[in-house]
C-alpha cells in the first residue's frame, strides 16, 4: 500500500504545481457545461478520501466536519473559495495523505465497513479503498485538466 499512497501523493504534488499560476478567480470559475470548478474538485479529493477511509472505519475525519460535508460526494460549490482557503486545500491534499499513511501503518482501520461504490466497485477493506483511490483521483484530475484548458482558453 505504501506505493499506492506515495503515488497518489506524488500526483497531487505535481498537480498542485501545475495549477500554481492560476488565480483564485480562475480556480473558482465554473465553465458552461460544468457544475463545479477546479478548487471544488481538489477539496473533493480530500473529502472523498476521508469518507472512504476514516468514516467507513467508524473513525473521525482528519479534516473538520464542516469541510468534509462541504466537499463530499453529491455537493457542489456554494460560493467562491478565498485565497486563504485555497492554500489550506492545497496543504490538505498532501497532509491528509501523510496522516493516512501513518494511520494505515498503525492499523486503525480494523473496523472497516464494506460497501459498493456508485461505480459498482465493492470496497470491503481499507486496502480495497486505497486501491480505489487511484481511480477516483484520476477521474477528478481529468475533470480538473479539462476545466483548466477551458479556463485558459477563455483568457
Amino acid at each position: 500500500m505504501n506505493q499506492i499512497i506515495d503515488n497518489v501523493r506524488q500526483v497531487r504534488a505535481n498537480f498542485i504545481e501545475s495549477i500554481s499560476g492560476l488565480s483564485a478567480e480562475q480556480l473558482n470559475e465554473i465553465p458552461e457545461g460544468f457544475n463545479n470548478n477546479i478548487i471544488w474538485n481538489m477539496a473533493h479529493m480530500v473529502a472523498a478520501h476521508q469518507g472512504i477511509s476514516y468514516i467507513r472505519a467508524g473513525l473521525e475525519t482528519f479534516v473538520d466536519k464542516e469541510f468534509y460535508l462541504s466537499y463530499t460526494g453529491g455537493t457542489k460549490p456554494n460560493g467562491p473559495v478565498s485565497e486563504e482557503n485555497i492554500a489550506e486545500i492545497k496543504h490538505l491534499l498532501i497532509s491528509t495523505l501523510d496522516q493516512f499513511k501513518i494511520d494505515y501503518h498503525n492499523q486503525i482501520f480494523d473496523n472497516y465497513k464494506g460497501w459498493t461504490t456508485r461505480y459498482g466497485v465493492n470496497l470491503n477493506t481499507i486496502d480495497d479503498a486505497t486501491n480505489f483511490l487511484s481511480f477516483h483521483e484520476g477521474m477528478h484530475l481529468g475533470y480538473i485538466m479539462a476545466l483548466k484548458r477551458l479556463i485558459l482558453k477563455n483568457i
